[in-house]
């Protein structure tokens, strides 16, 4: 009796599977990918164009962390709410025009919140205007190579000629992803703004599952009419990494639940392999002219191998192929590419780098260095 008991407790908290078939069943369309090979495990009408709601907010954060990164913005700025931004629709934290708050507590509310008033307030300072902004967000689709997107607002209120794809969602998470701060946001369940004063307001992330799902941290939920209720979430197990986007779902718990079914598929079903880390060293080359005799050639990333948990061990051949080195050359500089294969078909390419700061000898260093092999006859003529 003891032992079903035990059985019965064992199968009460294992999360139910279910097969490829059965996933994102009420969604238009879902894929779920792998976050660093970009690898799709699951896919519905990944290429449909539709309203996609406040997804659209994940290309316009990675046009602000880029602001920041590239030191033209601050956390701790001050930004004064224009009246166009205060009078946007939807969802908001109910800025008043000439309000001041800092970028940090904007960006805290567009990912927590999904506000648009605080997007808005942001996309101005950075751009000077909501259109300029939108323009930069439509530049940044087409650098990412995306082919079914395009962006008439920063929010994603609907508006005709307004759209985007689960698949070139995916790209954007994954873009965005690369700027490891957003995750110090997407993160939160519950903060504050306005702290210290009479109008304390409450933030909640959209975002249930950062609560309710082992690993989640981000990224982006949305709802209009429209689109109806949209979602992009981000899991880390292990050494795996997953988005799983759902779009055109009429009820937000089930939204939230074929989204949960799409990662419990992707964690169960594949495993990632790590080979070598970052900064392992992958060759040294000697270097002739410069103020240092060796070049140590690292790589840039860990090289991971997503594959299926019933493959079993697979064997994987390296092939190096390094650029002509020029100096100077600076610690983190691109050197060349690692590629991987797997029974004669490439898996994987990763960058090398390299791992020293190296200068170009002068004429009067490279005259010591021939008279010092003169003296010690090493030197032919």
């Amino acid at each position: 009796m003891k032992k079903y008991l035990v059985l019965f407790l064992l199968l009460l908290f294992v999360p139910s599977i279910v097969s490829a078939e059965e996933l994102a069943t009420n969604a238009t369309s879902a894929i779920l990918v792998d976050a660093d090979t970009g690898t799709i495990l699951y896919e519905k009408n990944k290429d449909e164009r539709l309203s996609v709601a406040s997804l659209t907010k994940m290309m316009a954060q990675i046009l602000i962390l880029e602001e920041v990164e590239k030191g033209n913005l601050t956390w701790d700025e001050k930004i004064t709410t224009s009246a166009n931004a205060a009078g946007y629709g939807g969802t908001q934290i109910y800025l008043e025009p000439g309000e001041v708050m800092t970028a940090r507590d904007l960006m805290k509310a567009i990912s927590m919140a999904s506000a648009n008033d605080a997007t808005v307030a942001l996309a101005e300072r950075i751009a000077g205007s909501e259109a300029k902004f939108v323009e930069a967000m439509n530049k940044k689709a087409k650098e990412l190579g995306l082919k079914n997107t395009n962006f008439v607002n920063p929010t994603g209120l609907d508006e005709d000629n307004h759209y985007s794809s689960s698949y070139d969602l995916s790209i954007i998470a994954r873009e965005l992803l690369k700027h490891k701060e957003i995750l110090e946001f997407t993160s939160i369940y519950e903060d504050y703004l306005r702290k210290d004063t009479p109008n304390k307001f409450w933030l909640v992330n959209t975002n249930k599952l950062v609560r309710t799902y082992s690993g989640v941290d981000g990224l982006k939920t949305g709802f209009t009419d429209n689109a109806g209720y949209t979602m992009a979430v981000t899991a880390k197990n292990n050494d795996m990494r997953l988005i799983a986007i759902v779009l055109g779902e009429k009820v937000s718990k089930v939204r939230n639940q074929e989204v949960a079914e799409l990662l419990d598929y992707g964690f169960v079903t594949y495993k990632v392999n790590v080979l070598k880390k970052k900064g392992d060293l992958v060759n040294t080359i000697k270097i002739k002219k410069g103020n240092k005799k060796k070049l140590r050639v690292v790589l840039d990333s860990d090289v991971k191998v997503l594959t299926k948990k019933s493959d079993g061990k697979l064997k994987y051949d390296e092939k190096i192929i390094m650029d002509q080195v020029k100096l100077p050359v600076h610690v983190g500089d691109k050197l060349g590419v690692l590629e991987l294969y797997n029974q004669g078909k490439k898996v994987g390419t990763y960058n090398l780098v390299s791992n020293d700061n190296i200068k170009k000898k002068n004429i009067f260093s490279i005259y010591l260095d021939n008279l010092k092999r003169v003296v010690i006859g090493d030197l032919i003529f």
